[in-house]
Protein backbone atom coordinates (compact mmCIF):
# COMPACT_ATOMS: atom_id res chain seq x y z
CA UNK A 1 0.00 0.00 0.00
CA UNK A 2 1.06 3.69 -0.39
CA UNK A 3 0.83 6.50 2.05
CA UNK A 4 -1.44 9.29 0.74
CA UNK A 5 1.94 10.94 -0.23
CA UNK A 6 3.27 8.63 -2.18
CA UNK A 7 0.40 7.99 -4.30
CA UNK A 8 -0.32 11.53 -4.72
CA UNK A 9 3.03 11.21 -6.32
CA UNK A 10 2.28 8.68 -8.61
CA UNK A 11 -1.24 9.64 -9.40
CA UNK A 12 0.26 12.91 -10.52
CA UNK A 13 -1.78 15.14 -7.99
CA UNK A 14 -1.88 17.04 -4.83
CA UNK A 15 -2.64 15.73 -1.15
CA UNK A 16 -4.85 18.40 -1.25
CA UNK A 17 -7.08 16.84 -3.63
CA UNK A 18 -6.96 13.66 -3.07
CA UNK A 19 -8.54 14.38 0.65
CA UNK A 20 -11.41 16.51 -0.91
CA UNK A 21 -11.80 13.33 -3.41
CA UNK A 22 -12.22 11.42 -0.50
CA UNK A 23 -14.47 13.56 1.57
CA UNK A 24 -16.95 13.84 -1.67
CA UNK A 25 -16.50 9.90 -2.22
CA UNK A 26 -14.79 9.86 -5.14
CA UNK A 27 -11.74 8.06 -4.14
CA UNK A 28 -11.79 6.42 -1.08
CA UNK A 29 -8.64 5.26 0.43
CA UNK A 30 -8.13 1.59 0.18
CA UNK A 31 -7.51 1.27 4.55
CA UNK A 32 -7.26 3.98 7.07
CA UNK A 33 -5.18 3.21 10.45
CA UNK A 34 -7.57 3.52 13.02
CA UNK A 35 -4.84 4.77 15.90
CA UNK A 36 -3.20 7.37 13.86
CA UNK A 37 -6.10 8.37 10.95
CA UNK A 38 -3.20 7.86 7.93
CA UNK A 39 -4.90 6.98 4.38
CA UNK A 40 -3.35 4.38 2.61
CA UNK A 41 -4.14 3.41 -1.31
CA UNK A 42 -3.26 0.75 -3.25
CA UNK A 43 -1.97 0.91 -6.86
CA UNK A 44 -5.51 -0.59 -8.10
CA UNK A 45 -7.02 2.70 -7.37
CA UNK A 46 -4.61 4.43 -10.10
CA UNK A 47 -7.12 3.16 -12.53
CA UNK A 48 -10.46 4.90 -10.87
CA UNK A 49 -7.83 8.75 -10.18
CA UNK A 50 -7.17 8.23 -13.54
CA UNK A 51 -10.62 8.35 -14.72
CA UNK A 52 -11.78 10.79 -11.99
CA UNK A 53 -8.90 13.25 -13.67
CA UNK A 54 -10.12 12.64 -17.47
CA UNK A 55 -13.39 13.06 -16.78
CA UNK A 56 -12.78 16.47 -14.46
CA UNK A 57 -10.46 17.62 -17.23
CA UNK A 58 -13.31 17.36 -19.46
CA UNK A 59 -14.99 20.06 -17.65
CA UNK A 60 -17.61 17.54 -16.14
CA UNK A 61 -18.66 18.71 -12.26
CA UNK A 62 -17.52 16.21 -9.61
CA UNK A 63 -20.92 15.25 -9.20
CA UNK A 64 -21.15 14.02 -12.98
CA UNK A 65 -17.41 12.37 -12.18
CA UNK A 66 -18.72 10.12 -9.68
CA UNK A 67 -22.11 9.31 -11.39
CA UNK A 68 -19.78 8.30 -14.56
CA UNK A 69 -16.97 6.18 -12.16
CA UNK A 70 -19.86 4.36 -10.05
CA UNK A 71 -21.95 2.92 -13.37
CA UNK A 72 -20.67 0.46 -15.47
CA UNK A 73 -19.47 2.28 -18.42
CA UNK A 74 -17.48 0.73 -20.92
CA UNK A 75 -14.20 1.59 -22.20
CA UNK A 76 -15.40 2.16 -25.14
CA UNK A 77 -18.35 4.57 -24.44
CA UNK A 78 -15.79 6.77 -22.29
CA UNK A 79 -13.27 6.81 -25.11
CA UNK A 80 -16.31 7.66 -26.92
CA UNK A 81 -17.08 10.56 -24.47
CA UNK A 82 -13.30 11.49 -25.18
CA UNK A 83 -13.51 11.87 -28.74
CA UNK A 84 -17.14 14.49 -28.33
CA UNK A 85 -15.45 16.95 -26.09
CA UNK A 86 -12.02 16.80 -27.98
CA UNK A 87 -14.24 17.46 -31.28
CA UNK A 88 -15.53 20.63 -29.31
CA UNK A 89 -11.65 21.06 -27.92
CA UNK A 90 -10.61 21.42 -31.74
CA UNK A 91 -13.06 23.86 -32.46
CA UNK A 92 -12.00 26.52 -29.64
CA UNK A 93 -9.50 28.83 -29.72
CA UNK A 94 -5.58 27.92 -30.04
CA UNK A 95 -5.30 28.43 -26.11
CA UNK A 96 -7.39 25.47 -25.94
CA UNK A 97 -4.70 22.92 -27.70
CA UNK A 98 -2.65 22.25 -24.10
CA UNK A 99 -5.68 21.25 -22.47
CA UNK A 100 -6.73 18.63 -25.70
CA UNK A 101 -3.36 17.82 -25.56
CA UNK A 102 -3.67 16.59 -21.65
CA UNK A 103 -6.84 14.82 -22.06
CA UNK A 104 -5.09 12.67 -24.57
CA UNK A 105 -2.29 11.57 -22.11
CA UNK A 106 -5.28 10.80 -20.17
CA UNK A 107 -6.51 8.95 -22.46
CA UNK A 108 -4.03 6.79 -23.37
CA UNK A 109 -3.47 5.91 -19.48
CA UNK A 110 -6.83 4.82 -19.51
CA UNK A 111 -6.43 2.35 -22.34
CA UNK A 112 -3.65 0.94 -20.96
CA UNK A 113 -4.40 -0.18 -18.47
CA UNK A 114 -3.99 -3.89 -17.68
CA UNK A 115 -1.41 -3.91 -20.25
CA UNK A 116 1.20 -2.98 -18.14
CA UNK A 117 4.57 -4.73 -19.00
CA UNK A 118 7.44 -4.45 -16.18
CA UNK A 119 9.63 -6.42 -17.53
CA UNK A 120 10.88 -3.40 -18.96
CA UNK A 121 11.91 -2.64 -15.21
CA UNK A 122 15.65 -2.94 -14.53
CA UNK A 123 16.78 -2.08 -10.65
CA UNK A 124 20.59 -0.57 -10.67
CA UNK A 125 22.92 1.29 -8.92
CA UNK A 126 22.97 5.45 -10.09
CA UNK A 127 26.58 7.04 -9.33
CA UNK A 128 26.82 10.25 -7.91
CA UNK A 129 27.22 13.75 -10.25
CA UNK A 130 28.28 17.05 -9.80
CA UNK A 131 25.02 19.32 -11.70
CA UNK A 132 24.60 22.84 -12.14
CA UNK A 133 20.88 23.29 -11.43
CA UNK A 134 18.32 26.40 -11.94
CA UNK A 135 15.14 25.36 -9.12
CA UNK A 136 11.51 26.63 -9.58
CA UNK A 137 8.14 25.74 -7.90
CA UNK A 138 5.41 23.62 -9.29
CA UNK A 139 1.88 23.60 -8.20
CA UNK A 140 1.80 19.93 -8.16
CA UNK A 141 3.35 16.92 -9.59
CA UNK A 142 1.37 16.72 -12.29
CA UNK A 143 2.71 16.96 -15.57
CA UNK A 144 0.42 19.76 -16.83
CA UNK A 145 1.85 21.64 -13.70
CA UNK A 146 5.73 20.46 -13.70
CA UNK A 147 6.01 20.73 -17.61
CA UNK A 148 5.69 24.99 -17.45
CA UNK A 149 8.01 24.98 -15.24
CA UNK A 150 10.96 22.78 -16.18
CA UNK A 151 11.23 23.40 -19.89
CA UNK A 152 11.95 27.34 -19.36
CA UNK A 153 14.30 26.15 -16.39
CA UNK A 154 16.16 24.26 -18.60
CA UNK A 155 16.18 26.96 -21.43
CA UNK A 156 17.75 29.00 -19.22
CA UNK A 157 19.92 26.84 -17.66
CA UNK A 158 21.77 26.19 -21.35
CA UNK A 159 21.88 29.86 -21.65
CA UNK A 160 24.03 30.30 -18.84
CA UNK A 161 25.77 27.68 -19.37
CA UNK A 162 27.37 28.73 -22.69
CA UNK A 163 27.63 31.97 -21.65
CA UNK A 164 29.90 30.64 -18.98
CA UNK A 165 32.08 28.77 -21.30
CA UNK A 166 30.87 25.24 -19.31
CA UNK A 167 29.74 22.20 -21.42
CA UNK A 168 27.31 20.21 -20.44
CA UNK A 169 29.27 16.78 -19.24
CA UNK A 170 25.81 14.72 -19.77
CA UNK A 171 22.47 14.41 -20.46
CA UNK A 172 20.05 16.68 -17.92
CA UNK A 173 18.74 15.82 -15.66
CA UNK A 174 15.34 16.88 -13.99
CA UNK A 175 14.84 15.68 -10.07
CA UNK A 176 11.89 16.59 -7.35
CA UNK A 177 11.45 17.83 -3.69
CA UNK A 178 8.24 18.64 -1.48
CA UNK A 179 8.54 22.34 -0.99
CA UNK A 180 7.88 23.46 2.57
CA UNK A 181 4.19 24.01 2.28
CA UNK A 182 3.64 20.35 1.92
CA UNK A 183 1.68 20.98 -1.22
CA UNK A 184 3.75 22.29 -4.02
CA UNK A 185 6.75 20.75 -5.50
CA UNK A 186 10.01 21.91 -5.79
CA UNK A 187 11.77 21.74 -9.59
CA UNK A 188 15.36 20.90 -10.27
CA UNK A 189 16.50 21.42 -13.82
CA UNK A 190 20.46 20.04 -13.96
CA UNK A 191 22.83 19.63 -16.02
CA UNK A 192 26.22 17.65 -15.42
CA UNK A 193 29.25 19.40 -15.55
CA UNK A 194 32.69 18.75 -13.98
CA UNK A 195 33.84 22.17 -12.99
CA UNK A 196 34.65 23.73 -9.67
CA UNK A 197 31.24 24.48 -7.45
CA UNK A 198 32.18 27.97 -7.48
CA UNK A 199 33.29 28.29 -10.87
CA UNK A 200 29.83 29.26 -12.48
CA UNK A 201 28.52 32.55 -11.76
CA UNK A 202 24.77 32.97 -11.58
CA UNK A 203 23.92 28.79 -10.84
CA UNK A 204 24.24 26.70 -8.05
CA UNK A 205 26.57 23.97 -8.87
CA UNK A 206 26.17 20.66 -6.25
CA UNK A 207 26.95 16.94 -5.82
CA UNK A 208 24.02 15.09 -6.10
CA UNK A 209 24.35 11.93 -4.24
CA UNK A 210 24.43 8.49 -5.44
CA UNK A 211 20.74 6.13 -5.57
CA UNK A 212 22.03 2.63 -4.40
CA UNK A 213 19.01 1.19 -5.76
CA UNK A 214 16.57 2.38 -8.01
CA UNK A 215 13.92 0.95 -9.87
CA UNK A 216 14.37 2.24 -13.85
CA UNK A 217 12.47 2.64 -16.84
CA UNK A 218 12.76 4.17 -20.35
CA UNK A 219 10.05 6.10 -21.73
CA UNK A 220 9.99 6.88 -25.28
CA UNK A 221 7.85 9.99 -26.22
CA UNK A 222 7.04 13.19 -25.44
CA UNK A 223 6.91 13.91 -21.65
CA UNK A 224 2.79 14.60 -21.46
CA UNK A 225 2.08 11.27 -22.51
CA UNK A 226 4.40 10.23 -19.28
CA UNK A 227 1.83 8.69 -17.02
CA UNK A 228 1.70 4.78 -18.41
CA UNK A 229 5.27 4.51 -18.63
CA UNK A 230 5.22 5.88 -14.60
CA UNK A 231 2.46 3.88 -13.45
CA UNK A 232 4.14 0.79 -15.00
CA UNK A 233 7.15 1.76 -12.62
CA UNK A 234 4.66 2.17 -9.70
CA UNK A 235 3.08 -1.32 -10.38
CA UNK A 236 6.14 -3.18 -10.03
CA UNK A 237 7.46 -1.88 -7.50
CA UNK A 238 4.40 -2.77 -5.62
CA UNK A 239 4.33 -5.73 -6.56
CA UNK A 240 7.81 -6.82 -5.91
CA UNK A 241 8.19 -5.77 -2.29
CA UNK A 242 9.53 -2.56 -2.57
CA UNK A 243 8.14 0.85 -1.67
CA UNK A 244 8.99 4.27 -3.22
CA UNK A 245 11.87 5.85 -1.46
CA UNK A 246 11.16 9.45 -2.71
CA UNK A 247 10.56 11.19 -6.27
CA UNK A 248 12.18 9.72 -9.54
CA UNK A 249 14.67 11.50 -11.22
CA UNK A 250 14.10 12.04 -14.96
CA UNK A 251 17.61 11.33 -17.28
CA UNK A 252 16.64 12.61 -20.82
CA UNK A 253 18.40 10.81 -22.86
CA UNK A 254 17.70 12.04 -25.99
CA UNK A 255 15.89 15.09 -26.86
CA UNK A 256 15.41 16.34 -30.36
CA UNK A 257 13.01 19.23 -32.15
CA UNK A 258 10.11 16.40 -32.08
CA UNK A 259 9.10 15.43 -28.88
CA UNK A 260 8.11 11.81 -30.40
CA UNK A 261 11.38 10.80 -30.40
CA UNK A 262 12.82 11.93 -27.14
CA UNK A 263 14.12 8.80 -24.74
CA UNK A 264 13.86 10.02 -21.22
CA UNK A 265 14.56 7.09 -18.36
CA UNK A 266 12.97 7.44 -14.93
CA UNK A 267 14.62 6.53 -12.00
CA UNK A 268 12.91 5.97 -8.84
CA UNK A 269 14.39 5.49 -5.20
CA UNK A 270 13.50 1.88 -4.19
CA UNK A 271 13.66 0.77 -0.59
CA UNK A 272 12.61 -3.25 0.93
CA UNK A 273 8.73 -3.07 1.73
Amino acid sequence: MFTIGAFARHGRVSVRMLRHYDAVGLLRPAHIDPSSGYRFYEAGQLARLNRVIALKDLGFTLQQVRAIVDEPVSTEELRGMLRLRRAELEAALAATMTRLTQIEARLRTIESEGRMNTDDVVVKRIPAVRVAELSGAAASYQPEDVGPVVGPLFDELCRRLERAGVAPAGPGIAYYEDAQDGEAVLVHAAMPVTVDPAGVHGLTVVNLPAVERAATIVHRGPMDDLMPTAQTLTHWIETSGHRSAGYARELYLECPDDPQGWVTELQEPIAPA
